[in-house]
């Protein structure tokens, strides 16, 4: 297995590392309800499924015997 001739100094593994950035979530406020929610993602309020500003889906709610 090949092993380096010679050390790798601390500037040249520091600029490789300087690509790898964290990046934050890009947050939206959903028009329809207000709700802060990331975005390109369905999120719930209140049993309803929101996907750009439309219900996607709800949920039924438990049925009692």
């Amino acid at each position: 297995m090949p092993n380096p001739k010679r050390r790798h100094s601390q500037q040249r593994s520091a600029k490789r590392r300087t690509h790898y950035k964290a990046f934050a979530d890009t947050l939206s406020t959903d028009s329809a309800t207000g709700e802060v929610h990331l975005r390109h993602r369905a999120h719930w309020v209140e049993n309803k499924l929101y996907y750009r500003g439309k219900v996607v889906l709800e949920k039924q709610a438990a049925a009692t015997k």
